[in-house]
């Protein structure tokens, strides 16, 4: 099944198709008339986007599958080149996206014994629909933004992970989303609820191959953190520079909870990607790290966003941005403590390394303190590689091209060092090839 273009009624064929209840229905229908009233935004890069050309759903079976024997051989060679076969039994459990379902999900029995829940959206609305309405649209509303409202509509795939109070994982969770097709709209929805005093760490990865015409990714993902707990969120985005990635992400951490950003942006020809925490609880804490490089005439519009709203709450965001051969990247954040947030505090601190005299970076922080008892401390640095530091290099017997790669590895270092092993390996792979 392949559907062009966005209506009333593919949307109901694509409801249709997936088999969902009624009120799965309304809400597609609902986010498509917000959609058609929401304006586009009105601030960061420049896009164009032809809705009508758009694939919003391809799939050749929409069936879960847990083992890749089952799994076209074609697609399975796919991803075992990429490595996400082999990846596998370092998880604790994998989903994996082609297109716009979900054709593979395993998990190991330590955590079915735990009674962790991690599938594909769409089973967990037939199986779980109680913990679903819970959350669903709830943290990210379907009027948010213009992207938000799209998603709402022809939302196919993604994650959903429930852990029980007082359980722990091990060893990450991880999904992996491919756009394979020319042209292919990818929106995936994810839905992560951490209940009281748990943990798990969650990892994403995504790419593209490139073509002529641009791919949309516009994903959601809304995550609850309950007391005590802890969800960490590791994203690795390779996506090809021809996708615009615009994704909206957003998490609300109660009392004593701590949530966690590791975003790191590689591809895509523009990504506006702002991830948030929503601090409501008393003593609850929020960390966005971010990695952006802009080569080659992409626009890298990242940042992060901290809402304190509970007492004696805290933040961090640290932003790491390399532009070279005309890339743009751009740090867009908002730190906002509410009256009501006292004795709160947040550290924000922006480094940005231009590498020529035709690429670009840009900050844009916003930063409020409704009340007297807190306080925000934002640093920023915009700096050139230094010729000292090269020839230093190079006086031990290095080349200036192997001098330039360490200079940029060591100034990405602490958001490197929060990866797992597997993935931090992976990343300095794709710097280097982007470098």
């Amino acid at each position: 099944m392949e559907i062009i273009g966005i209506d009333e009624e593919k949307i109901k064929a694509i409801s249709n198709y997936k088999k969902e209840d009624s009120w799965i229905s309304k809400y597609r229908l609902d986010s498509f008339k917000i959609f058609n009233s929401l304006p586009m935004p009105s601030f960061g890069p420049n896009y164009d986007i032809d809705f009508d050309k758009i694939i919003y759903y391809k799939s050749n079976d929409n069936s879960l599958k847990s083992d890749w024997n089952n799994i076209d051989k074609s697609i399975k060679n796919e991803f075992d080149n990429l490595g996400v076969i082999k990846s596998e039994e370092k998880l604790d459990g994998i989903g994996v996206q082609y297109e716009s379902e979900v054709i593979y999900h395993n998990m190991i029995e330590e955590a079915k014994e735990k009674n962790v829940i991690f599938t594909s959206i769409e089973d967990a609305m037939k199986n779980y629909p109680d913990i679903v309405k819970k959350y669903f649209g709830t943290i990210v509303k379907n009027d948010d933004n213009k992207f938000a409202a799209l998603n709402g509509a022809v939302f196919s795939g993604g994650s959903f992970i429930y852990i029980p109070p007082n359980t722990t994982l091990n060893r990450p969770l991880h999904s992996y989303f491919r756009i394979n097709s020319r042209g292919m709209g990818q929106f995936e929805r994810t839905l992560i609820v951490v209940d009281d005093n748990s943990s798990v760490h969650y990892v994403e990865g995504c790419t593209a191959p490139t073509y002529s015409d641009s791919s949309l990714h516009a994903a959601v993902v809304e995550i609850y953190v309950g007391k005590n707990s802890k969800c960490r969120y590791s994203t690795v985005q390779n996506w090809s520079t021809d996708v615009l990635n615009l994704v909206t992400k957003r998490a609300l951490v109660d009392e004593g909870g701590t949530m966690e950003w590791i975003d790191g942006n590689i591809g895509s020809k523009v990504t506006m990607k702002y991830p948030a925490c929503i601090l409501k609880g008393d003593n609850s804490s929020g960390t966005c790290i971010t990695i952006s490089v802009a080569n080659s005439f992409q626009q890298q519009d990242s940042g992060a966003r901290m809402i304190h709203i509970g007492k004696n709450t805290t933040s961090n965001i640290i932003s790491k941005s390399i532009s070279k051969c005309g890339g743009n990247a751009t740090y867009r954040g908002k730190v906002k403590i509410c009256e009501s947030a006292s004795n709160s505090q947040s550290m924000v601190k922006c480094d940005s390394l231009i590498l020529d005299s035709k690429s670009k970076s840009d900050t844009f922080p916003v930063n409020m303190v409704l009340n007297n008892t807190s306080s925000i401390i934002h640093e920023a640095t915009v700096s050139k590689i230094s010729e000292d530091k090269i020839f230093y290099l190079m006086s031990r017997g290095i080349s200036r091209e192997k001098a330039i790669e360490l200079i940029m590895l060591g100034f990405i270092e602490r958001f490197r060092e929060e990866l797992p092993m597997e993935y931090a390996v992976e990343l300095n792979q794709l710097l280097k090839k982007s470098l």
